[in-house]
């Protein structure tokens, strides 16, 4: 996708072609900085720290931290190391330890001295393998904004995304994001409402951003707005992403999604999640088995912003003694979604939906 006309993935093979650089996502929207990844601690603290979020980027992230270990020690001792220091760094996504999986199945049979080189070219490969599969996302999902455009007879089509599920949340396209993307770039007339997604607001900071960049027309909102937009007619449909999806259709998700699911089914919107068959958790069947991940704090009682002299500072916002609980997902039920937007197609959210565009993963599902 497009800064400033410039084309930029979330992250790339470093040019000495043993390092990683990613876009440091704790800097948007204020300034963009490019972080090289050389070691594995640096691929970890990248994901922990938020560097690079998003459940498809959480995945590529790691197959390159993978990658890197093994420059450093290529022994089984030294891939199991790894992968377990980069499981232990996010706990929801389901993308990251699919990931590992995959690298490690990739370089389990190999010789030490050939581990290197193929960790690097798989871990390329599952980039490569993301921006395709956002792409399709898009494809597939484009056709819902295109029927609403051709119903309201070239009047906009609002659509109210939560989070931030674009091409910074993957390697390029994103998810919830894609079909918006080809509908703007094919002339649809779409506006997105982007709510601001707190603590960490991801939406304002960088949904907003890359919309903006891109061209795309659309409005900032407080979390608690969809709602009253939904019942005054004013969102034609909600498109999010998903860091989990159990092989029943239940959605873990950034924590608010479950309130506009809600509002969504009250006031007869369509709800849709786009999502990548990595997301798929086929092991669990029921959403509250997802783990939620808690994070700190200061990200419910601190916030980051440009002051009026163009310098960017933290302050404080909430008393100095009082509590914060800072809860980073929550899980949307089956029954609130209108259907998935996939890589294969779309699908309504149930088991034998999901089953149907993966049969490979049908008896998994059924176990």
């Amino acid at each position: 996708m497009n800064i400033d006309g410039k084309p930029y993935r979330t992250i790339w093979l470093g040019e000495d072609g043993v390092s990683a650089e990613i876009i440091d996502q704790t800097k948007l929207p204020f300034a963009l900085e490019i972080v090289l990844l050389r070691t594995l601690e640096d691929a970890a603290h990248a994901i922990s720290s938020m560097q690079v979020r998003g459940a498809p980027l959480i995945g590529a992230t790691a197959a390159y931290g993978v990658a890197l270990a093994m420059r450093a020690d290529a022994s089984d001792d030294g891939l199991d190391r790894a992968c377990a220091a980069l499981a232990a760094t996010r706990p929801t996504a389901v993308n990251l330890r699919w990931a590992l999986d995959e690298m490690k199945k990739e370089l389990t049979e190999l010789p030490q001295g050939a581990r290197v080189a193929a960790a690097f070219a798989r871990a390329g490969e599952i980039c490569d393998e993301d921006v395709e599969t956002c792409r399709k996302i898009g494809e597939n999902g484009v056709g819902l904004i295109q029927a609403h455009a051709e119903r309201k007879q070239g009047e906009r089509v609002n659509i109210l995304t939560h989070c931030n599920a674009g091409w910074l949340a993957t390697v390029d396209w994103g998810t919830a994001l894609a079909p918006i993307y080809r509908a703007h770039d094919e002339g649809l007339p779409v506006h997105v409402w982007v709510d601001e997604t707190r603590p960490r607001n991801q939406g304002a900071s960088l949904t907003a951003f890359e919309l903006g960049a891109h061209g795309v027309p659309h409005t900032v909102i407080a979390d608690n707005t969809g709602g009253h937009l939904m019942q005054h007619g004013l969102v034609d449909l909600c498109i999010v992403g998903t860091d989990r999806t159990t092989a029943s259709g239940d959605v873990a998700n950034k924590i608010g999604t479950y309130l506009k699911a809600l509002a969504a089914k009250d006031n007869g919107v369509q709800f849709f999640v786009a999502l990548p068959h990595s997301t798929i958790d086929w092991s669990l069947t029921d959403g509250s088995a997802i783990p939620i991940e808690q994070r700190d704090a200061t990200e419910v009682t601190q916030m980051t912003g440009r002051l009026p002299d163009g310098s960017v500072a933290t302050v404080t916002i909430t008393p100095q003694d009082s509590p914060a609980a800072n809860y980073a997902f929550d899980v949307t039920p089956a029954r609130l979604i209108t259907g998935f937007i996939t890589e294969r197609g779309l699908t309504p959210a149930t088991a034998e939906g999901l089953r149907l565009l993966y049969p490979e993963h049908r008896e998994q599902a059924a176990a």
